[in-house]
């Protein structure tokens, strides 16, 4: 995302890897000002996340669940937060990693393999496979994570308790 509008904030990543950043600040979520070489960018509620060219991660905001603990984080191609405390990334080799809550079992991807892209629910993840497939995990009390039986989909989103897929 070049572009990304979280709960109360937008964040917007420059043509020269700079980001911009307006609406409510409370938790210091909007303080992207010495960001630099940014591909993309999150927006949560109280948190974002931006990633770098080198592959590294950065985040600010609100940390009281983990949320941006990603200093450690490298190789990472694909980014998603979540409108509330949860960090997803994916790395280059197509696993994911994950910081956060866990009270639904969302951080349960460690199996996850071959995935280009994670979309992060309110208590769901969801990962997009190479193969056009679609892995989910966390709270399905809404049957938001039953994606089981779809294919041939090339992008997914997640809110807070849902799950939509692109079928091509």
């Amino acid at each position: 995302n070049t572009i990304s509008a979280g709960y109360a904030h937008t964040v917007v990543v420059n043509s020269d890897g700079s980001v911009a950043s307006v609406g409510w600040n409370k938790f210091r979520q909007l303080n992207v000002e010495e960001w630099t070489n940014i591909i993309a960018v999150d927006a949560g509620w109280r948190h974002t996340v931006g990633l770098k060219s080198d592959g590294t991660v950065v985040a600010t905001g609100y940390n009281h669940s983990g949320e941006c603990n990603v200093e450690e984080w490298t190789d990472i191609v694909a980014i998603s937060c979540n409108n509330h405390d949860r960090t997803v990334g994916v790395k280059s080799d197509g696993t994911v990693v994950v910081t956060g809550t866990n009270q639904h079992g969302e951080r349960d991807v460690g199996a996850w393999n071959n995935i280009v892209s994670v979309a992060v629910g309110l208590s769901h993840t969801v990962g997009l496979k190479s193969n056009g497939t679609v892995v989910a995990t966390g709270d399905n009390t809404l049957s938001q994570c039953e994606t089981d039986d779809w294919n041939n989909i090339v992008a997914i989103s997640a809110g807070d308790d849902f799950t939509v897929g692109l079928k091509s």
